[in-house]
């Protein structure tokens, strides 16, 4: 499908850019890439994106055949899913990922902070099963951010994680107080929980067990693991 404005080439890399370049449609893929489904999963994904053009996106996608529009049996939501040919891109969104991690300087990178998104993400990722109980509530709290803003919770119960930005009125097991910049340089893999702990950025109370396993439940960013290289 062409895009208004197409370059007009019967170059696969051109025929390709027409549909998966447009502003904000490899940040949708990415997200469902991720798992997303639902649009306002999606939505979390992207804050920054109004609501009508993430619809104008998908619809796009859609005629693209690069997704699909299904009903849900049960709630009947409406739900959005990789078709063949968008699970072929799988590869594709995360290899642009892993040279923007190799390659892009991160500092620039952490001049572009939200909290909702970092939230968002490390719900995605956080490896529960290393929570104790039946149910584990972890608060952060973000000294630098306005007292609207300064409170996540993640809760982990029955096998799932909600990401919460309203106080769900569980027992806290765990406290991180921290600055967003410093959480979200741990989530990228360009700082350690240890090490921002004793440079006094970062501070757990909490158990023993759960304060020491962090770097491990947080699970991190899935680029975290590549290393930055040098042009």
């Amino acid at each position: 499908m062409r895009q208004n404005g197409g370059y007009g080439q019967f170059c696969p890399v051109a025929m390709a850019s027409e549909v998966l370049c447009t502003r904000w449609t490899m940040l949708i893929l990415r997200e469902f890439c991720a798992g997303s489904t639902r649009f306002n999963e999606l939505r979390k994904g992207v804050p920054r994106m109004s609501p009508t053009l993430l619809a104008k996106r998908l619809k796009e996608l859609e005629g693209a055949g690069v997704i699909e529009h299904v009903s849900r049996n049960g709630d009947g939501a409406a739900e959005y899913r990789l078709t063949r040919s968008g699970r072929d891109l799988q590869e594709i969104v995360m290899g642009i990922g892993v040279w923007g991690q190799r390659w892009i300087e991160t500092r620039a990178a952490l001049d572009n902070l939200d909290p909702d998104l970092l939230m968002w993400d490390m719900r995605r990722f956080v490896d529960h099963t290393q929570w104790p109980g039946d149910r584990c509530t972890v608060q952060f709290q973000y000294s630098d951010l306005p007292p609207a803003k300064r409170n996540y919770w993640l809760v982990a119960e029955n096998g799932n994680v909600d990401m919460c930005s309203i106080d769900p009125g569980f027992e806290v097991d765990l406290y991180v107080v921290t600055d967003l910049r410093t959480m979200t340089a741990i989530w990228m893999g360009v700082a350690t929980v240890s090490k921002e702990i004793r440079d006094g950025r970062l501070e757990l109370t909490g158990p023993r067990e759960l304060c020491n396993s962090m770097q491990q439940w947080l699970g991190l960013s899935p680029f975290a693991k590549e290393k930055k290289q040098v042009a």
